[in-house]
This record gives structure tokens, sequence and C-alpha cells, in this order.
């Protein structure tokens, strides 16, 4: 996966959007306001930060080595997922749950809206 193709895939969940509060090279990925994804886009492996359940978080790093503690973030509750040491469609599914998590936090009027109830 390429760096303009991890950004095309976070942007294509409803109300998606990119910022950069960190400056230029720091691509921060939300919906309604809120994180669900950061990434350095011209970094050299690609890496991406995204939330997940605790308990996937800790299964998921003892299953992958191209998957680790979040970098800057609450290890908890977020994992660095290094893109090209993981298939596309497994990325793929990473980032989707890391929005679903935080749509799911939402209130229930956002939730409808971005038709994830």
């Amino acid at each position: 996966m390429t760096p303009d193709e991890l950004r095309a895939l976070c942007l294509e969940f409803n109300d998606a959007t990119e910022e950069f509060p960190f400056g230029p090279d720091t691509s921060v990925f939300k919906v309604a306001g809120k994180l669900f994804a950061l990434s350095a886009l011209d970094s050299e492996p690609l890496r991406v930060n995204l939330k997940c359940d605790p308990d996937e978080a800790v299964r998921l790093r003892e299953e992958h080595p191209a998957i680790t503690p979040g970098h800057h973030m609450n290890k908890r509750h977020w994992n660095t997922v290094t893109v090209g040491g993981l298939p596309a469609p497994m990325v793929r599914e990473l980032v989707e749950d890391s929005y679903d998590l935080v749509v799911a936090g939402l209130p229930k009027a956002v939730r409808l809206r971005l038709d994830r109830p």
C-alpha cells in the first residue's frame, strides 16, 4: 500500500477529513472532529497509528511483528502499524475498525448521520 492509497483509504469513510495540526508532514484523519488515524505519509517505512480495542490490540501485537504499541499515543488503545508488513486487506480492516471505534463513541445523532448506528 502506497502513501496515496493509505490517504485515499482513510478519506473514503463518511465525514472523514485530513488535517495537519502537528505540521505539514503529519496527516491526522478525523471523523466528526475525532482522531482515528495518524501518519507521516512520507515516512519510510510507512506507518499509521490506529485506534484499537485494548484486548484486540494485545492479540494483534503478539501475532504480527508489524503491529506495535502506538508511538506517542495511549498504548492501551492505539497501535502503530507498519503498512508494508501486513497484507493490504488487513490494513484496510484495521483502519475501518479504528474508524468504527471512534464513531461508536460519538453521540447517537452523529452516528445515525454517518450511517453507523
